[in-house]
């Protein structure tokens, strides 16, 4: 069994491929699977391809609305690509993540695997929320089955979770580990503070804030480290506004004045 590992389907088109991910989830030891606005779901359609020893796992199985819901609790996300370059780099292979999702579960940390829809998998959006990116190395037709691409992954897991090296470096306990909400909290206050003085511009700002993300999510961010760098974030705004660099163009957490222009400060001529 892998502790605290969750499987994330993100609007599966089929509900077949919903059961046979369910028997893959059963068979490698990750007993929580989470939809996120599935397209057809239907239970009774799913269940063949679960089988009996998926079924317990399938019935189980949570249904939620939004992205944000379904990853709530966990301290790591990865996220899963077929397509590669642009805003998808420092991609790891099933072994490379195995590993590390391995030790974070030895630690008590909860770990999100995300898988996109069947016909279009992630967007750049829906990657930006990922921790790391994993991609299945293959020699045509890099786009895998759902269910094929969740069995290989959770078998990774599984093998890596069997070999629990020797001496590896501990992760924090989870309890002191920031959760997935508390970074896009970071990261939302992270892109106002740079763009008030300047280092982030008005345009494109999600891409240019992806080596940002990436770097806070290399290390696992303690509780305390969040917390001080959302005090930071604060601190830098305060003085950006007591220099007078905040006007509406570069103030996004600035309230709108009765004119609509972001009230008092400066025009953005």
């Amino acid at each position: 069994m892998i502790d605290g590992l969750r499987v994330v389907l993100f609007q599966p088109k089929f509900a077949q491929n919903v059961g046979a991910a369910a028997r893959a989830c059963a068979n490698m030891g990750c007993g929580e699977l989470v939809l996120v606005a599935p397209r057809d779901w239907d239970l009774e359609r799913a269940l063949p391809l679960a089988t009996p020893k998926g079924e317990p796992v399938l019935r189980a199985t949570r249904v939620v609305d939004e992205l944000g819901q379904a990853l709530a609790g966990c301290a790591h996300v990865y996220g899963t690509t077929a397509r590669t370059g642009g805003w998808r780099t420092g991609l790891l292979t099933p072994r490379a993540a195995a590993e590390r999702v391995a030790g974070q579960c030895r630690e008590g940390a909860r770990v999100a695997l995300l898988f996109g829809p069947e016909d279009r998998g992630l967007t750049n959006a829906e990657t930006e929320v990922c921790g790391q990116l994993v991609t299945i190395p293959t020699a045509e037709a890099s786009s895998l089955n759902l269910a094929q691409a969740v069995l290989l992954l959770l078998y990774e897991c599984f093998l890596a979770a069997q070999e629990a090296p020797r001496g590896a470096p501990r992760e924090p306990a989870a309890h002191n580990l920031a959760t997935h909400a508390e970074q896009e909290l970071l990261f939302a206050a992270m892109r106002e503070a740079l763009l008030a003085i300047g280092v982030l511009k008005d345009q494109n700002t999600d891409y240019w804030m992806l080596p940002v993300r990436r770097f806070v999510q290399r290390t696992p961010l303690r509780r305390a480290e969040f917390n001080m760098l959302m005090g930071v974030c604060r601190q830098v705004r305060w003085v950006a506004g007591r220099a007078g660099l905040l006007w509406p163009g570069n103030d996004p957490g600035r309230e709108p004045g009765p004119d609509g222009t972001g009230g008092s400060g400066k025009s953005g001529g």
